[in-house]
C-alpha cells in the first residue's frame, strides 16, 4: 500500500508542478490519456488518480484511454497535443507498480557484495 501511496503521490506532483506558477490554472477540463484499454491495472490507477486530481483542482480531469501498439498509439498522441498543461500521460501503472517491493534476482555472491558496501 506504501508503494501505490507514492507512486500517487509522485504523479499528482509531478502533474501539478507546471500549474504552480499559473494564475487560471485549470480554466476548462484537464485530460488524462492512459495507453492502454479500460478495466487494466493502469486504468484503475489513473481513475484513481483523476479523482483526487478533479477535487485539488476544482476540475474535471477525464480518463481517455487510448489502447493499441503497446502504449505507443496513447503516448504518440499525448506527445503531439498542444503544451498548455491540460493534456497529461497516465503512463505505465502496471502491475510492477503497485507490487510491495520489487523483486531483484541476484547470486548470492553479489548479494553479499551489496550487503558489504552498505555496512
Amino acid at each position: 500500500m506504501k508503494s501505490w501511496t507514492r507512486l500517487a503521490g509522485a504523479f499528482a506532483v509531478l502533474a501539478f508542478a507546471g500549474a504552480a506558477h499559473a494564475q487560471n490554472y485549470p480554466a476548462h477540463d484537464v485530460k488524462m490519456i492512459v495507453p492502454f484499454p479500460a478495466g487494466g491495472p493502469s486504468d484503475t490507477v489513473a481513475r484513481i488518480v483523476a479523482e483526487g486530481m478533479s477535487r485539488h483542482l476544482g476540475q474535471q480531469v477525464v480518463v481517455e484511454n487510448v489502447g493499441g501498439a503497446g502504449g505507443t498509439l496513447g503516448a504518440t498522441r499525448a506527445s503531439e497535443a498542444q503544451p498548455d498543461g491540460y493534456t497529461h500521460h497516465g503512463g505505465e501503472h502496471g502491475h510492477s507498480s503497485l507490487r510491495r517491493r520489487p523483486s531483484i534476482r541476484t547470486s548470492n555472491t553479489t548479494r553479499r557484495r551489496i550487503l558489504s558496501r552498505s555496512a
